[in-house]
């Protein structure tokens, strides 16, 4: 394998675990304004870190499959749904309504970190269909949305509503930009 064509898919992995990571960060930000022990910061990012491991191997898998099955088209299908899933993201962070659906405890944990993690069962899906590395996507994108909620909470301890729609809206336009740069292929 080329070392170019590996450091170039390791490069694409790592914006786009940055762009889902973002959606928790924004999530991170909102949710950082209820008082949180750090201890629970810690544990409300490593759940939905690994939230965000299993719901894209989940997607990837269904990916794989869809790709044996559907062939050249399968990667058009993968660009379509980044693509609707970078719109979705940046249309979400244009809504107003941004009170919290749950608390980050107890169940309420599980839910928020299914909810966030949501998107990277489809991001799973595209990737699944255009065949990347399980393995370290799956890591990365465990990284990096760990970190990132970790940052999201922290600052949203320390600032008020500055940075959540922004950031959202900048991962649902990096995704977008993937979407599209699988649709139409230059």
């Amino acid at each position: 394998m080329n070392i170019d064509f590996l450091m170039g898919e390791i490069l694409t992995l790592c914006i786009v675990a940055f762009a889902l990571g973002m959606d928790a960060f924004s999530i991170g930000l909102g949710m950082g304004m209820v008082k949180l022990r750090l201890q629970q910061i810690f544990r409300i990012g490593v759940v939905i870190g690994l939230f965000h491991i299993i719901m894209p191997l989940l997607g990837m898998a269904a990916g794989y499959f869809l790709s044996g099955v559907l062939g050249e088209v399968a990667v058009y299908i993968g660009g379509a749904l980044l693509a609707i899933l970078g719109v979705q993201m940046i249309y979400a962070s244009l809504k107003k309504d941004e009170a919290p659906f749950v608390t980050p405890t107890g169940y309420g944990l599980l839910l928020f970190a299914i909810s966030v993690s949501l998107d990277s069962f489809s991001v799973g899906l595209s990737l699944g269909i255009y065949g990347t590395k399980p393995l370290l996507t799956i890591l990365m994108f465990g990284l990096f949305s760990m970190v990132l909620t970790w940052f999201g909470l922290l600052i949203g301890k320390k600032v008020q509503e500055h940075f959540g729609t922004y950031s959202e809206a900048l991962g649902g336009a990096i995704l977008l930009g993937f979407g599209l740069k699988l649709l139409l292929p230059i």
